[in-house]
């Protein structure tokens, strides 16, 4: 029973990073995605600040489940997010006040983001606490994983440099069309892309 209960936790945080990746397959939270990837602080900031309130606020909606009357379930999920977004946001304010001023709006906009809404109603309402809160921390880890990995392409090849360090000097120009909206769109497209495809080969690979 222990054991199918860990794979269970283990197939519910893997179905966030990779199955049901935010980013990458489900397309949600495209706003904060294309917005914020123009350097690695700025996405691993987002996507750690969406991963602590998808933890928190899905724990509890978890254990407030069967108490919450139906009629009133997303506005009392929209309070709880915005709850825990308002820690966060002040929490960077004070700490990182750096990293607050260069996400600006898109913290406090962690409130009507889909991914949190949606894992929410789809999970967290329907689900057990500690598998709505590896479902959260899953969900999170893998809008990380995606908004580190387009900023990090985003940064080098459109900025020449990253975490903030200069790569190339003046040897190579970079592309900053990068760095711009157009550029957001085309590797996010890419790497969508390039993600299905490689799911898709692997699934049919596993079928054969």
């Amino acid at each position: 029973m222990a054991q199918d209960n860990k794979k269970s936790l283990k197939s519910v945080f893997m179905n966030g990073i990779i199955t049901e990746n935010p980013t990458f397959m489900q397309l949600l939270g495209m706003c904060p995605t294309l917005a914020v990837t123009t350097s690695l602080q700025n996405g691993l900031g987002m996507g750690l600040s969406a991963t602590a309130v998808l933890i928190c606020s899905n724990l509890l909606i978890s254990l407030l489940r069967k108490i919450i009357p139906d009629k009133v379930r997303i506005a009392a999920y929209i309070v709880i997010i915005a709850a825990f977004v308002t820690v966060i946001d002040m929490s960077l304010q004070a700490f990182l006040p750096d990293l607050a001023t260069s996400l600006g709006v898109f913290i406090p906009l962690i409130v009507v983001n889909c991914i949190i809404l949606a894992r929410a109603e789809a999970f967290a309402s329907k689900n057990p606490p500690l598998q709505s809160a590896v479902d959260g921390l899953g969900m999170g880890l893998g809008f990380t994983l995606a908004l580190c990995i387009i900023s990090s392409i985003r940064e080098i090849l459109g900025a020449g440099s990253i975490w903030g360090i200069q790569l190339y000097g003046g040897a190579i120009q970079p592309a900053t069309i990068l760095i711009m909206a157009p550029g957001g769109f085309i590797v996010l497209g890419l790497l969508v892309g390039a993600v299905n495809y490689g799911l898709k080969k692997a699934k049919k690979g596993e079928g054969e």
